[in-house]
Formats: C-alpha cells, structure tokens, sequence
C-alpha cells in the first residue's frame, strides 16, 4: 500500500508557467496583478487563472511579504475579551478588514500587563501593519498605552481616549447617550427613576451622568439623591457590575420595595436584573 507522506506538494508560479505555457515572468505578473498586467492580454490572463485554479495554486504570503513589505494583517489586542463589550466591536473590525483584504491577528491580554507586553512584541514580530486596542475600563496603566506611540506604529484605541494626536481614539458619546437613556424613559411617562451610576475611574461614567443631568434640568425633572447608588471602583478584573450594583453603599436598602424603575449604567441588563429580584420595578 501506498503510503501518503503527509506533506503536500506546494503548486509554484512554474508549475502554472508550464502547464499554461507562459513565461514564469508573465505569470507572475498576472497572479500578482502587477502593475504591468493591464498590459497583457485578456485571454492571456484568463488561460494563467483558469490553469492556477486548476493546479490548486495559492500564493504565497511569506514570499509576498519579502517583497512588498506588507504583511496585509492588522493585530488586534483586548484586555479582556470576556467584556460583553468586546464582542460587538471584534465582529465590526472583523467585517471592515475582511471588506479591506486584510487578516486579523486577535490577542487576549486577560488584564495582565506583562501578557499584553508580550502579545504586543510578539505582534511587532509578525510585521503587523496597524495595532488597535481595545480598552477595558479597569486597565488604567495609561503610560502603557501611551508607549504605542514610540512604536511606530499605526496605531488606534477604543474606549479610551489618548493624548496627542500620536493614537488615534474612538470614543461614545456618552453624555448623548446617557441624556437620550433619561429621555426615552420620560417619554414613557416615568418620573422617579433609579439611577446605578458606574465607577468614578470608569472613564464614561462622569460624562453620562452629565447627559442625565442635563436633561433633567430642560424637563423640569428632579432627581431622588436617594435612588442614585455609587458604585465603588474597583481593581479586580473579575468582579461585575451587577454584583456591586446590589450590595454596594447600601443600594438595595435604598432601592428595595421602591417600586421605582432603574437606569443602570454598563452591564445594565444584568444590574437591572439583579435589582428587580431585590423588590425594584
């Protein structure tokens, strides 16, 4: 019996060369839609492509990469892909590089700064064209962010807004969205609402709260002191939202048999649930 050697002949520029009966030269020109190809013939390129596809030619990256000095590959780094915040944002890099002809490389630095040093020098290594960085509010160590810019780099954070012009920011526009939250809520007919304001340190949080504030203000609206819980900052990446919204600075003593609606701020969905299963409506 014939045994397969578990390695697959890799198809080559001559292979195609040979079997079209091109030269390597022109071949190479079409496959790499070189700048000289709209000079060749269309049937000529359509016989090059028909046989590549027939041999099973791939180009080859590496080989690309030695001559262009591109490697067409974007890293991507994360705090914490575990953030609900994260998944919607890796699907959008994910569909504007694909639409760009460009591969992504994702790194999880699990909120260690020692992985993400590692996973930036490794990404440095793979020769990637651009860096962007996805922030998570308990990673405050901005003089590692802003060390990006000695890189040189492209480079672009979100969520979290860098000095200078060096890294490009892309930022929410939190006090519109926290004014819009209160305004939606009052169109509905509700006046005493809870809010669950997020963390001193969590850079959104001062600006959303200045968005409820001033719509409050334009509606004549008054805000209980005593339905708005603080939540703490805090430094353990583990520790969620929904917890501390629940036990922090007496906020279910304040909040339970309120019979009042709430307004949480991130990981709303899973504050607000835990405060309905303390008596608030």
């Amino acid at each position: 019996m014939k045994r397969h050697s578990g390695k697959d002949q890799t198809i080559t520029m001559r292979d195609v060369a040979t079997s079209s009966g091109f030269s390597p030269a022109t071949v190479s020109i079409v496959l790499n839609n070189a700048p000289l190809a709209r000079y060749i013939a269309p049937a000529t390129k359509k016989r090059i492509q028909e046989i590549a596809k027939k041999l099973g030619y791939r180009p080859n990256a590496l080989a690309r990469f030695l001559r262009s000095k591109r490697s067409h590959s974007v890293g991507v780094m994360f705090f914490d892909i575990t953030d609900p915040f994260c998944t919607p944002v890796l699907r959008g890099i994910e569909n504007a590089l694909y639409q760009s002809s460009y591969i992504q490389i994702f790194a999880d630095a699990h909120n260690q700064r020692s992985r993400f040093e590692r996973y930036l020098e490794m990404l440095l290594e793979h020769h990637v064209e651009a860096l962007i960085v996805v922030a998570n509010w308990l990673f405050v160590d901005i003089q590692l962010l802003a060390d990006l810019s000695k890189r040189n780099i492209t480079a672009a954070t979100i969520g979290w807004e860098m000095p200078g012009d060096a890294v490009s920011s892309v930022m929410v526009d939190n006090e519109a969205g926290g004014r819009l939250a209160l305004e939606h809520l009052h169109q509905l007919g509700h006046r005493k609402i809870a809010f669950i304001r997020g963390p001193k340190m969590l850079i959104d949080s001062a600006p959303r709260w200045k968005g409820i504030q001033k719509f409050a203000h334009s509606a004549g609206m008054a805000i209980d002191p005593a339905l708005v819980p603080q939540l703490p900052d805090s430094f353990d990446p583990n520790s969620g939202f929904a917890q501390e919204a629940v036990h922090s600075t007496g906020g279910v003593r304040r909040l339970d048999g309120a019979g009042r609606d709430s307004s949480a701020d991130q990981s709303g969905r899973e504050s607000a649930g835990e405060l309905l299963g303390s008596g608030v409506r």
